[in-house]
This record gives C-alpha cells, sequence and structure tokens, in this order.
C-alpha cells in the first residue's frame, strides 16, 4: 500500500475553542427533511445535519482542494486501487445527552454500522430508513464496496470490486457521516429507531437540542469535540423562508449570519456599515429539470423546444440580478472536464414552435411547473422564475400551470417522479466532475430518485461508469465531455445559472467562510459582541 498524501497537522484546519462563548442565530430558509441525513439529498438537511452534528471518516478541503484528515487521522490505497485502510482517532466522542449516554468512544464498529446499514439489504436498519438511501444508490456504492471489516477497534478497510476515482473523496460527503452503533442498538432495542432522524446523536462541533419545524433549530457547543469546544454557544437555526425577513433581522441582531440572500440584498448590505457579505464562486448549477418519462416530455424534440422557447437572458437580469452566469450544461466553468464548446439552446421561438409541429403538437399541450416557495441561492426569486417561464412556454403554444409545493413535499415528491417541469439546483460536494454526472444522469440515479430528469440510457451510463475506472484526468475529461454532449443534445434540462454563493453577517462576525459547496462549517465562527 502507498500512503495518501496528508497535510501536515490540523493546527490551520482546526481552530481552538476561545474562552468565552456567544449565541450565533443564523437565519436559514427552510426546514430539513429530517437529521438521519443519509436518507436524504437535499443541501438544507445536509446543513442542518450532517454539517453541524456529524463527522466524516474524512472532508474536503474547498481552500486545499483536497481530501483532509477527519475521523480518519490517516490512510493507506493499496497499489492496484482496490484497498482502502483508515486508521482512526483515538478518543472520540459521541454527544452525551439525555437521551443518550455513551459508555464508549468512536471505534470501528461504528463505521461498519454506518455503511453497512446503507449497504446492506439483509442489515436490520436498511428497511428503517423510509426514504432509502439516495446518494449511497445513485452512487452505487453496493455494488462498488465489496466488503468493509474492522481489522481491529481503530482500523477499518474498504475492499472495492473496481478501481473507482471518485471514492475518497465521496467519503467527505455529507450522507457518509459516522454514527454511533451503541445509540442504534439502544434505539433498536426500545422499538424506536425513528428516533434517528429525529433525536440525533453525531461527535461533531454541536450536539442537537430540539426542532420546531419552520421555526428554529437549537444546538449547543460539544465541550468534547476532538478539534476543541466551538467558541459560540448556543447555536440556533432560525428557519425564515423569506429573503427580505432575513436581512431584516439581521439588521436587528436577531441574526447574525443570513443564508441565501438575494442579490439585491447583498448590494443592500454593502451600504450598511454594521454588515458584510461573504461571497465565493459557487460550484453550483441552477436548472430546470424536465421528466423525459412523462409524455410528451419523453420526446427529445419537445425538450429541445422549451430550451429554444426560453429567454435566459432575461431570466438572469430578474431573477439574479446580473449576479450569475448563464449556464448551458450541468457543470461550472471551473470544473476540470467542463466543455467548452457547448453552445446551448439560443433563444429561437420560431424554431421551437417547427419542432412542436414535428412532433404533433404544434397546438401545444398543457404541462406545469414545479416550484419552491421560498428563495435559495439557486433560485433566488422562485415565483417570478416560474412566471417566466411560463410565459416564454405559452409563446409556443405551452400552457404550463405553476404549483408551488413546500420544499420538504417538493424534494419528496419529485424524487417519486410526479413533476413535469422542477426548478431544482445541484451543488458538488468535492469538485470532481462526477459529483453532477452520478446523481443526476444515471440509471441508478433514477432509481434512487435524485436523477429529476428521470432519464436512464445505457450509452451515458456507460460514459459515466468508465470516467470512475481511471485516475487519468485526460481520459476522465474526454469521457466526461463526451457525457456533457449527449446531455445537451437530449435537453434533459433546462440549465438556468451558476451562482455566487453569498452570506451576510454582522460585522462581529468571525471565522465564517463560504463554502462553493453550499456546506456550513460554524465550529470555527466567533461573535465579538
Amino acid at each position: 500500500m502507498r500512503p495518501a498524501a496528508l497535510p501536515l497537522l490540523f493546527a490551520a484546519v482546526f481552530a481552538p475553542a476561545l474562552a468565552q462563548a456567544a449565541a450565533l442565530s443564523v437565519c436559514t430558509e427552510a426546514s430539513p427533511e429530517g437529521f438521519d441525513v443519509v436518507q436524504y439529498n437535499s443541501l438544507t438537511t445536509t446543513n442542518a445535519s450532517a454539517d453541524v452534528l456529524m463527522n466524516r471518516l474524512v472532508e474536503f478541503d474547498a481552500a486545499q482542494g483536497q481530501v483532509v484528515p477527519s475521523l480518519a487521522e490517516h490512510w493507506t490505497v493499496s497499489s492496484d486501487g482496490l484497498t482502502y485502510e483508515f486508521k482512526l482517532r483515538p478518543e472520540v466522542k459521541f454527544h452525551s445527552t439525555a437521551y443518550f449516554k455513551p459508555s464508549r468512544t468512536l471505534n470501528a464498529d461504528d463505521v461498519l454500522f454506518s455503511f453497512q446499514r446503507m449497504l446492506y439489504p439483509a442489515h436490520p436498519w436498511h428497511k428503517i430508513a423510509q426514504s432509502g438511501f439516495p446518494h449511497a444508490q445513485s452512487l452505487q456504492l453496493p455494488e462498488l464496496i465489496k466488503q468493509i471489516e474492522a481489522p481491529d477497534p481503530l482500523t477499518v478497510r474498504f475492499t472495492l470490486d473496481h478501481p473507482d476515482a471518485t471514492f475518497l473523496a465521496t467519503l467527505s460527503m455529507g450522507f457518509a457521516s459516522i454514527y454511533s452503533a451503541e445509540y442504534a442498538d439502544q434505539l433498536f432495542k426500545a422499538g424506536t429507531p425513528e428516533k434517528l432522524n429525529s433525536q440525533p446523536i453525531g461527535n461533531g462541533p454541536f450536539v442537537f437540542g430540539r426542532f420546531q419545524k419552520d421555526a428554529n433549530i437549537r444546538y449547543r457547543a460539544n465541550p468534547d469535540y476532538f478539534a476543541g469546544k466551538p467558541a459560540v454557544d448556543p447555536l440556533i437555526f432560525t428557519i425564515t423562508p423569506d429573503a427580505n425577513v432575513r436581512l431584516q433581522k439581521l439588521r436587528r441582531n436577531e441574526c447574525q449570519i443570513a443564508l441565501s440572500p438575494k442579490p439585491l440584498d447583498i448590494a443592500e448590505a454593502a451600504k450598511d456599515d454594521t454588515l458584510k457579505a461573504e461571497k465565493t464562486d459557487a460550484f453550483m448549477t441552477a436548472f430546470v429539470a424536465i421528466n423525459s418519462q412523462h409524455p410528451p416530455l419523453d420526446k427529445v424534440e419537445v425538450r429541445q423546444a422549451i430550451n429554444l422557447a426560453f429567454d435566459k437572458a432575461s431570466y438572469l437580469k430578474a431573477v439574479f440580478e446580473d449576479t450569475a452566469v448563464a449556464a448551458d450544461g450541468p457543470y461550472p466553468p471551473n470544473t476540470w472536464s467542463y466543455a467548452k464548446d457547448l453552445t446551448g439552446y439560443p433563444t429561437n421561438v420560431d424554431k421551437a414552435r417547427a419542432l412542436l409541429a414535428k412532433v404533433g403538437l404544434a397546438k401545444g399541450f398543457s404541462t406545469t411547473i414545479w416550484t419552491r416557495p421560498s428563495g435559495s441561492v439557486l433560485n433566488p426569486n422562485p415565483s417570478l422564475g416560474a412566471q417566466l417561464l411560463q410565459a416564454d412556454l405559452g409563446k409556443i403554444g405551452i400552457q404550463a400551470e405553476i404549483r408551488v409545493i413546500e420544499w420538504g413535499e417538493l424534494i419528496r415528491r419529485a424524487k417519486a417522479g410526479e413533476h413535469d417541469l422542477l426548478f431544482m439546483g445541484w451543488a458538488g460536494d468535492n469538485g470532481d466532475p462526477d459529483n453532477f454526472l452520478s446523481p443526476q444522469f444515471s440509471c441508478a440515479a433514477v432509481k434512487s430518485g435524485t436523477n429529476f430528469a428521470r432519464y436512464c440510457d445505457p450509452r451515458l451510463d456507460q460514459l459515466i461508469s468508465a470516467g470512475k475506472t481511471t485516475n487519468d484526468q485526460s481520459v476522465r475529461s474526454r469521457l466526461y465531455q463526451q457525457a456533457q454532449t449527449q446531455i445537451q443534445q437530449q435537453a434533459l434540462w433546462l440549465p438556468l445559472a451558476h451562482p455566487t454563493a453569498a452570506a451576510l453577517t454582522r460585522k462581529g462576525v468571525e471565522g465564517y467562510q463560504v463554502s462553493p459547496f453550499g456546506r456550513q462549517d460554524f465550529s470555527k465562527v466567533n461573535v465579538v459582541r
């Protein structure tokens, strides 16, 4: 085995806790679907669970652009790329709460439980996840991971069926968080396994307190966190769907951080000497998914007509106020296999009408547009965006009814494939191009629900699979560019925008950084009163 490349020490990654703690209130845009993150795929849920309560074997450091240690202090990879062995950090404590008192520290059994319940249908916890395991299924981990074993209490060994260039980075994703096997056993014996989703236990920087749906989530700082107790205590997520209200609360100091601001709010914050805007280029794509299983959207000509009818320039100006880059495909321009030659579908109403006439739909048809009620970084103004699309489709005879659906319900029903046209967005977790392709366009992702285009094609599937079997970036780029070409030709999405990730903070907030992946880290934040 060869040792993996590791950064020198954790000193620069984890800041020590400060002597005095201050409360931190974060205005967020929606309620999480739950706290058992493996069951869900929305960023809102990842932020409220994996990002604050959990840790993974490894993390992805966006600044360094590489995987770094977390619960695993170091690891080795065999020369054939099939065996990954992780050495766990000793004496990592799980959260102690009124409903769970751990009797031991983290060991290999916790890692085995966390993965085996996702991978093995015979595992007693496998069927308990009512929403399934969308990430594990779309990334085809049950087929990839041949065996997981524990040679000793602080060692975990993964044996793969075939080499996978994305495997290590995949372990940094929220769904790969490590759970307490002891707590799971306690719940299972008590006949209350559903509490894993409502009364979570992790080993991360914050401990779960209580959740009031559509109101707030309260956490307290973990005094036993292996990287040092956070400086802020308590941490409160104040759920505030309206971006204007988030800004007002920030100004009144009811929140010290406001997530997903509208572009206009960022400009307004620049005029207020008590506020500041944190920004970075986002590794994200906003899009409208076109359900290719719903006639007549199953016809490529219809999907192409929808793309041709849409006035993207007007949309970007109205909804993103020119703060986002137009999207022509699934990848942001800073992706290393980005296909620069793709030009998208320039607005051409006459050509769109001709395509509909070609498939016998000269008089158009009726359909639905699904969108969320509250704004987000990938959809700052859902109502306006849906109205613009509705108007443009009307010009070619498509009568589209707008349906505004609460976020959790929208995600659940969209994963079941109930939608026609769906305003959605995707944030990559680790900078790897496959982080868009496997979850959004593979056949496995149709089954798991994250493929919102509901498109399964053996040729595209083979390109996606082949791209993960080699570490040669030039080979992977060529395969992924071919995949992007097919995705565009089939018009599976109406690509919208690559936004700027931003958050607004009070001037006294220190140590907060906006992630290009939409992840949240409050463990290094301090609030100076």
